[in-house]
This record gives structure tokens, C-alpha cells and sequence, in this order.
């Protein structure tokens, strides 16, 4: 065993584990940022007793303090963005403004969540039958698994484990292996703060087959709140099915940016770029179809290419790099291969998608761009999850609403237009949760509703007040008054 590994945060305890998992820097395959404590089954369920053993008291606590303590919690991440998001950019690869960008954001989620303690509120009103009175309330769920990815190790954690938590809700985290420190940190933020007493909130770090299996064939939890691939969302949804476990998906995407004639070239190739290359490409909602008025294709492909090939990629850490390394070898050598693939359908490859040598040995790839793609090629229907967009050409904009509507996933969508008609008639018809007008595809406010259609989502949505459709349930009492 390794000697003092990052601990698991169990019913308000620091807990080693059977094994360890080695953090690596995927900028510099040379550091080892760390070993963190691996959870087996059996500490699985002993967070999940831990869970359910201090829930119903969490659930009985005034919003008073509940607010306070998330608070505390949403207050100290937001105070402590530059360093922890070094943290996040050291093992996660994503570049320093935006790892820092994500801790500030998981702070406000904390924050817009803590004050929806005192918004929590029911409805009173008469029954059609004389003399009763309706109450309706909202409750909490109970206990819920959260299993987080690494694209955003903070981020998408928080927006799971902030609403469960504000709701009343006791929660058992399982975050990718790839990223355990950002994980930890944020129990170490729990615990130093003495936001909560014990149970209430339990880190268990562990690999997928082991501790994430244990967890969602837990017949003793409440819900599963789920991000990561549409492989694994459909298994975790059949597995937790036989418990009769509330589940909430969010998988896959293959979001279309569609560029109309009469697009403002620079508008469009900035939201290509944002939306398709930042954090590596490595985002559900990122734009990897780009489809193009054939009247503006070349001006705008030219431009595109242009723009990637002047693009620095590098280690995050430093302040010209935008553009960090891929997660870990598996990830660039499946990227590698889609782009082999669209070049054998007949695509053509107009920059990049070449390894980079860096001063240390990282999972480094220059941003790439296919085009003469058709849509019913396996680099157009599959998550390529790199720094990869294909461009498909269309000729009016007819032909691009059905193209970019014809994919298994629905999760965002833009346009790039300065036509009225057109940006309302895309917003009307886009089959995808986000829709975005003129901007990137990536990016989306904490406030409102997140979540997509088709094999990109499942259940309710995430963010803003809807989360409470997941996270809470309702009660419906009759009393008689006369």
C-alpha cells in the first residue's frame, strides 16, 4: 500500500482504501500528482448506510441553515478559484483560465442553490369536494449516488450535489478516477468548513467497474444522478431499473452549428472555435458538426483553418496555451482513429490531428478539421469527444434544420444567422434542449434548465429550478375543515 494516499470522506471521516489510484498529469505523463484511496463495494455501502442514516435529520433542518451552509461552502470555492483551479488544470488538462473560470462557477452554483432554500414553497387550494382543503409539498428524495466525469470535474459534480443537498437530500459522490483530486478537494472544503455533520455528504473515489457498479446496484439508495457516455448512462439505467432508483442521465451529443449565408464570418469561426476546440474539445456540448451555406463555405473554411493552425497547444498551466493535452493515451488514440475513419469515407482533413511535442511527455493533439463530410458518416454520428469538427455542406436552409436534426442525441445547438426569420424558425425547430443563437454551442448558465432530447438525456433537467423535479418529490395531503 502507498503510504499516506488521499483519503475517502465517509459519514464525516477521512478513510483509506483497499487500493489506490494514481493521478497523473496528462500534460507531463511524468507527474504523478497523486495517490487517492480507492473505495471497493464494502465502502460503498457503508457510505450509502452513512447516507441514509443522516438524511432524515438533514431533511428536517429549517433552510436557515441549510442557506448558511452552502454558503459557506459556495463562498470558499469562489475565494479559492486561482488555486484550485491550477489544481483542476494540472489534472485535467483544460487550460488555466478556464480551470480556474470552473471552480468560481461551481462556488456560484453553491451559492444560487443555497438561497433556493428559502424558495422551496407548495400550494394550498380547495378540493372540488365541500369542505377539504389540498396542501401540496415538495420533499426530499432521499439518498443519491452522483457519478460525475472528468471534463468538468467540479462543475458538473456541483450542479448534481449543490440542489440534492439544499433540497434535503444526503449524498454519495463517485467521481471519475481520472480526476480525484478536484474531488477531494472539494471534501476537504466540507470537512474544514463543518458545513455538515457526518453522513450528509460522502466522497467516494474509485474506479468505474468497481465502486460506480457497487453504487448503482445499491438497492438501498433513492436516486442516480449520472453524466458520462451514452454506453454507460444506458447501463447504469438498467442496472439501477431493477431497484426501482429514480435516474437522471445526462450522456452523449453530436451538436450541430449551423452557418448560414448571410453569417458574419468572424461571429461564426469565433463560435466554431469556442464552441468546437475549448477544453480540447472535450465537452458534451461542444459544436463537432458545422454545417455550412455552401454560398460562405470556403470563405468561412478558410478562415476556420487559418485561425487552428495559429492555435497554441501546450501545458495548461502556462499563460499562451489554448489548447491542453487529451485526458490519457486511450482518448488520443481513439480520436486518432475517427479521423482515419472520416478520411477512408472520403472526408478530407484540412488541419491538424497531429501529435505535438512539448518540452514534457504529454497526450498533446492539434486541433483538426474534416470536411467534405455527409452526414450519415460514422465521424458525424458518433461522440468523437477531441479537438475534431467536421464540416458538412448544405445548400438552403432547409437542408440545414433536417441535417442537423438528424442525429441519435439532442443536447445543444446554435446558429449563426443575422436573418430573423431563420433564428426564430432554427429555435422553433431544433430537436435539442439548448439552442443558441450567434453564440457557441458550449456555454450555458447555472440559473436555468440544462438537458437534451434523444440519447443525450433522460429524466428531468439539470440546473436552475428544475432541478428540483429530480431531487425532490410531491406530497399531496387532504384535510377536512368543517
Amino acid at each position: 500500500m502507498v503510504a499516506n494516499p488521499y483519503s475517502n470522506y465517509i459519514n464525516g471521516t477521512w478513510q483509506s482504501g483497499t487500493t489506490v489510484i494514481d493521478n497523473i498529469n496528462p500534460a507531463n505523463t511524468e507527474d504523478l500528482i497523486g495517490h487517492y484511496a480507492a473505495a471497493d463495494a464494502h465502502q460503498i455501502t457503508e457510505a450509502i448506510q452513512a447516507a441514509n442514516a443522516a438524511q432524515p435529520t438533514w431533511a428536517a433542518t429549517g433552510p436557515e441553515t441549510r442557506y448558511a451552509a452552502l454558503m459557506r461552502i459556495g463562498e470558499t470555492l469562489k475565494s479559492r478559484s486561482a488555486e484550485l483551479g491550477q489544481e483542476l488544470s494540472r489534472e485535467e488538462g483544460k487550460p488555466l483560465a478556464e480551470g480556474k473560470a470552473e471552480v468560481f462557477r461551481a462556488g456560484q452554483f453553491f451559492t444560487y442553490y443555497a438561497a433556493e432554500a428559502h424558495r422551496l414553497s407548495g400550494d394550498r387550494i380547495d378540493s372540488v369536494r365541500p369542505n377539504i382543503e389540498v396542501d401540496t409539498r415538495r420533499e426530499p428524495v432521499g439518498t443519491v449516488g452522483i457519478i460525475s466525469p472528468w471534463n468538468f470535474p467540479l462543475a458538473t459534480a456541483v450542479w448534481k450535489i449543490a440542489p440534492a443537498l439544499v433540497y434535503g437530500n444526503a449524498v454519495v459522490w463517485k467521481p471519475s478516477e481520472e480526476v480525484p483530486h478536484s474531488a477531494w478537494a472539494l471534501a476537504d472544503i466540507i470537512s474544514n468548513e463543518n458545513a455538515l455533520s457526518n453522513g450528509e455528504f460522502n466522497l467516494v473515489n474509485g474506479t468505474g467497474p468497481t465502486a460506480g457498479q457497487a453504487l448503482v446496484e445499491s438497492p438501498w439508495l433513492d436516486a442516480i444522478s449520472f453524466t458520462g457516455s451514452l454506453e454507460v448512462g444506458s447501463h447504469v439505467l438498467a442496472t439501477a431499473a431493477k431497484n426501482r432508483v429514480a435516474v437522471q442521465l445526462e450522456m452523449g451529443s453530436k451538436n450541430p452549428l449551423v452557418i448560414m449565408e448571410d453569417a458574419d464570418i468572424e461571429t461564426a469561426v469565433s463560435a466554431a472555435i469556442a464552441g468546437g476546440y475549448s477544453g480540447s474539445g472535450q465537452k458534451c456540448t461542444a459544436s463537432s458538426r458545422l454545417i455550412v451555406h455552401d454560398a460562405i463555405h470556403e470563405q468561412f473554411v478558410d478562415e476556420l483553418v487559418k485561425r487552428l493552425r495559429s492555435m497554441t497547444v501546450g501545458d495548461p498551466i502556462a499563460d499562451e496555451a489554448q489548447i491542453g493535452p487529451i485526458i490519457n493515451q486511450n482518448q488520443l488514440e481513439r480520436i486518432e482513429a475517427y479521423l482515419t475513419i472520416g478520411e477512408q469515407a472520403g472526408a478530407t482533413r484540412r488541419c491538424g490531428g497531429q501529435r505535438v511535442s512539448r518540452e514534457t511527455p504529454g497526450h498533446f493533439l492539434s486541433p483538426a478539421l474534416l470536411t467534405e463530410t455527409r452526414n450519415d458518416m460514422q465521424v458525424n454520428r458518433d461522440e468523437i469527444f477531441g479537438p475534431v469538427a467536421c464540416v458538412i455542406r448544405v445548400n438552403d436552409f432547409e437542408e440545414a434544420v433536417a441535417i442537423a436534426n438528424d442525429t441519435d442525441y439532442g443536447l445543444t445547438s446554435g446558429i449563426v444567422t443575422e436573418s430573423l426569420r431563420y433564428a426564430t424558425e432554427f429555435r422553433r425547430r431544433s430537436a435539442s434542449g439548448c439552442v443558441m443563437v450567434n453564440l457557441p454551442t458550449a456555454g450555458t448558465d447555472y440559473h436555468v434548465p440544462f438537458g437534451g432530447r434523444g440519447a443525450s438525456s433522460f429524466g428531468p433537467s439539470e440546473q436552475g429550478q428544475s432541478a428540483r423535479d429530480f431531487y425532490t418529490k410531491i406530497k399531496t395531503s387532504y384535510v377536512r375543515i368543517g
